[in-house]
């Protein structure tokens, strides 16, 4: 772990443990004789929560044909693994209030990164993927170590902007820079520091570089290309002011065809608008 960092995350008092939901949704689907019933009374001691994930199986992400009543139910007809990791983004999005505004927009800041998530869901559908609700939460967790160093160290996470800004370099550039650390890095110490999987901890940390992502390159891939699209279509804003490189060997990673591209952008603009929708609670 960089030592910078992990050092700008233990600063982060507010959010040195993880959403507590998402530890004991973890503890409960991995016990053998738990169920549903047992997945979702975890979900309903939460009733923000219940109601944000009930609003989410009913919208244009699933498109279910008829209406989904309970948690015990959506666990049920969406799985353990996607709710467990829909509770992740809902609860993740929730814990940082504490941000100064003068250096980012958190409904701007929330926006960029759904869009991310989306997108990069919508690339994983497209592949087959059997939880697309993993990329989904890689993308909305892309930028979190933004967050860190807004809240920990602002005065040097201002210089580093204002000097992407005059020089035209790209953010995490100035950053490491200024800071001797970029906001991937910080993110993924907290990933790190949370114990999550490590996909999305590549997602995270490898987003502007996803050639060096080892174990998850398609994770890390879908999230790059998502995050250049949703800068590309200005989508929100997280402190970059530019459309990052792109890197044209992500594409390749995806295995994905140029005629995708509309579909693609069709389905995230879609898929945008109810999460901006389910997810405006949280944030």
């Amino acid at each position: 772990m960089n030592g910078a960092a992990a050092r700008l995350v233990d600063g982060a008092v507010s959010v040195a443990t993880p959403p507590l939901v998402y530890d004991r949704l973890v503890q409960v689907i991995n016990h053998p004789r738990s169920g549903s019933v047992d997945i979702a009374n975890v979900i309903t001691e939460d009733q923000g929560l219940t109601g944000r994930l009930l609003k989410v199986v009913n919208s244009a992400f699933f498109s279910f044909p008829r209406p989904v009543e309970d948690v015990t139910q959506a666990v049920t007809v969406v799985g353990t693994g996607q709710i467990r990791d829909l509770a992740l983004a809902t609860s993740v999005m929730s814990m940082f209030k504490d941000v100064p505004a003068e250096l980012v927009d958190l409904e701007s800041f929330w926006f960029h990164s759904l869009a991310c998530g989306v997108t990069a869901r919508a690339i994983a559908a497209r592949r087959g993927e059997d939880n697309v609700e993993r990329f989904f939460v890689a993308g909305i967790l892309h930028d979190i170590g933004h967050l860190i160093t807004y809240m920990v160290a602002g005065e040097q996470a201002r210089e580093a902007i204002l000097l992407s800004r005059e020089s035209g370099r790209p953010l995490h550039e100035c950053e490491r820079e200024v800071m001797e650390v970029d906001h991937t890095q910080v993110g993924k110490a907290l990933l790190d520091k949370w114990n999550f999987p490590g996909a999305f901890r590549e997602g995270v940390a490898f987003h502007h570089q996803p050639a060096r992502a080892t174990r998850f390159p398609v994770e890390a891939a879908a999230v790059h290309v998502a995050e250049v699209t949703a800068h590309g279509m200005e989508w929100g804003n997280s402190g970059e002011r530019m459309v990052p490189p792109f890197d044209p060997a992500a594409w390749e990673t995806l295995g994905l065809e140029a005629e995708a591209v509309p579909f693609l952008l069709g389905d995230a603009e879609r898929q945008l608008e109810a999460a901006v929708h389910f997810m405006g609670a949280a944030a």
